[in-house]
């Protein structure tokens, strides 16, 4: 494995004593402070017999509460917002900041900023919401973000510091995915060459779980379980026809996780098709063929696709959406009509039912594991900010809440590796050839 560098930014020495009353020792069975000297390794593989030292560096830093702070509560102000689509959870991390600020801390100014960096651009007029408990104390129960959602408007760095120093902000958490956090590290880099005293952290959001270093994004727990209830009744459905198809679309424009795990938590799916692994529809060994072999043993077959799966068999598009993604063009149809031309030509009768339930999985509130993880994201965040570190996010890495700087998130997108247990067990799930290639 490559080495990283997971070096924290400091605004400077923590100082303060932080008004949270926890313990240093380990035998009086309170909680503990966490000290920056307590760190975790990234890579867990081991080779017997092979000496293993690390830099610094090389090592994790612990998420979690310091005895000193680097702020002054009682002259604290600080800013949510969030960016991009929807995702199960937004509110659980909203309201988890709000709730950390004001009770563990002491903070009493926490502004709101609707619709994401648009929020903070005077030229849209979006006033702010003060947030305290009582506006915050039942958002979870609720789908989406109480602050409204937008893409775009991270590219205009100069104007988003302007309005965050008129602002007087000493907090900025940026609840958003790659492109929210690769703007929230060009805020925090601005904010840092203006020898501002803001610290930038970031919750990060993504349905697809495609950002690097992060072992699993809120909401996608709550998002596959809706899935699996949509592969549920393509599976009825198709079960109960004649000849019958089932064909579910889920999120993963680059990223075929929700896919994955939907047919592992259903195991009623026979082919899974993800924008990691290229397929064919036409030849021996192609998606067609092994449709129909599977339509005559079985009668039936349900499909999962990845919106961002088999974009090579449709034409190039150019268009991006506000963020800069490339917008994938409608992979689902065009595999069901696909289908449909194929096996009429062929003479065979096939009853096809396509869902498409993403919206519906993007709004819904998210499920109680993926509320404590939210929760927990959400106090860890707050801890960091406060300590003074600044160009972060929370992370989970190994099963531990942990820092990691926002450039080495948004480097790459995290990606299936077709060659890992994870695909591994989705085939000998499905029971579909390792690959639909010629």
């Amino acid at each position: 494995m490559p080495s990283h560098d997971f070096t924290v930014t400091n605004l400077g020495k923590a100082s303060i004593p932080s008004p949270i009353a926890l313990s240093k020792r380990s035998d009086d069975l309170m909680a503990n402070y966490v000290s920056d000297d307590e760190m975790i390794i990234y890579d867990v593989q081991a080779v017997p017999g092979q000496p293993v030292s690390y830099a610094r560096q090389e090592l994790i830093e612990k998420a979690g509460p310091r005895e000193y702070i680097y702020y002054d509560p009682s002259k604290v102000r600080a800013g949510i917002l969030t960016c991009g689509g929807l995702c199960p959870g937004l509110n659980d991390v909203i309201r988890a900041v709000v709730m950390t600020l004001w009770h563990q801390y002491g903070v009493r100014s926490i502004a709101g900023i609707r619709f994401g960096y648009r929020g903070l651009l005077p030229q849209f007029g979006y006033d702010t919401i003060d947030l305290d408990p009582s506006f915050v104390g039942e958002i979870h129960r609720r789908g989406g973000t109480i602050l409204g959602s937008s893409r775009g408007g991270g590219e205009k760095i100069e104007e988003l510091v302007d309005s965050i120093e008129r602002m007087n902000l000493s907090l900025f958490f940026t609840i958003g995915g790659d492109g929210t956090q690769r703007g929230a590290c060009r805020i925090a880099e601005e904010i840092e060459r203006r020898r501002l005293k803001t610290a930038v952290v970031g919750i990060p959001k993504t349905i697809d779980n495609d950002l690097s270093f992060i072992q699993k994004s809120f909401g996608f727990e709550t998002a596959v379980g809706k899935a699996v209830e949509a592969v549920a009744g393509a599976h009825v459905e198709a079960h109960d026809a004649v000849n019958g198809i089932g064909i579910v679309k889920v999120m993963g424009r680059e990223s075929g996780f929700i896919a994955a795990h939907t047919a592992l938590g259903n195991n009623d799916v026979n082919y899974v098709l993800i924008p990691e692994v290229p397929f064919d529809f036409d030849g021996e060994r192609g998606l067609l063929k092994h449709l129909r072999e599977r339509l005559a043993r079985r009668n039936h077959a349900v499909i999962v696709i990845a919106e961002g799966a088999g974009q090579e068999h449709l034409a190039a598009s150019a268009l991006t959406d506000a963020s800069g993604n490339k917008k994938p063009g409608d992979i689902g149809i065009f595999l069901k009509e696909r289908i449909a031309d194929y096996f009429k030509g062929e003479g065979i009768e096939v009853n096809i039912k396509y869902i498409d339930p993403s919206y519906i999985i993007r709004s819904t509130p998210s499920n109680p594991n993926d509320s404590i993880y939210c929760t927990r994201l959400g106090n860890n965040a707050v801890h960091a900010a406060m300590a003074g570190k600044t160009k972060v996010l929370i992370s989970l890495i190994n099963n531990t809440f942990v820092h990691i700087p926002m450039n080495l998130a948004v480097s790459k997108r995290n990606r299936i590796d077709p060659e890992s247990p994870l695909w591994r067990d989705v085939i000998q799930a499905t029971g579909q050839p390792a690959l639909l290639k010629n």
